[in-house]
């Protein structure tokens, strides 16, 4: 399987395709991206706005997703876990949950929810995975649980998983796919 990934140099992107070739490119022209998606079987945009960036997401994502439809490609957005359920409470998001998103990062928290609701009105062949609330580096298991719209915890209440299990989902994702257009990960 032949895969672009749109931030092959992040925490994520990095671990997707290891000694992946690197392209250089804008995110938000739609133009070169769809030049860059040209016979790949899947594409992975695992892209995040620097602080004080936040607002840029909305259109960054969308140039993707144009991009995607435009060479009939998949696109697995690598977002943000602030679109999910609390798990203790339901009627809440966890970007309205102080004990998942602190002050310092609720800007960032925000934009994901921003990126989660500029896939859904969008008509690209798209999958949205939501990391849970931790996602650092770590060791690499191959062991995780899926979800689909409520944050993951584990019996100590911790929500959380390693940067190189979470690539492990993304390809999961990518050679077998699940039917839900939004997803979560976590152990």
């Amino acid at each position: 399987m032949k895969i672009t990934v749109i931030g092959a140099s992040g925490m994520v992107g990095s671990r997707v395709v290891p000694g992946v070739t690197a392209i250089e490119g804008d995110a938000n022209d739609s133009a070169r991206m769809g030049d860059l998606f040209h016979g790949t079987d899947a594409i992975v945009a695992a892209t995040r706005p620097g602080p004080g960036q936040e607002h840029t997401v909305a259109a960054t994502t969308t140039a993707l997703l144009d991009a995607a439809t435009a060479t009939r490609t998949r696109i697995l957005l690598v977002g943000g876990a602030a679109p999910l359920r609390n798990p203790e409470r339901p009627d809440r998001l966890v970007l309205d949950s102080p004990e998942y998103v602190p002050p310092a990062i609720r800007p960032i928290a925000a934009a994901s929810v921003t990126q989660w609701e500029t896939c859904r009105a969008h008509p690209a062949d798209w999958v949205y995975l939501s990391p849970p609330a931790l996602l650092e580096p770590g060791q690499r298991t191959g062991k995780y649980r899926r979800g689909t719209t409520t944050l993951i915890t584990g019996a100590d209440g911790a929500s959380r998983i390693s940067a190189e299990d979470f690539a492990v989902a993304v390809l999961d994702e990518l050679e077998n796919p699940g039917e839900s257009r939004h997803f979560t990960v976590g152990y």
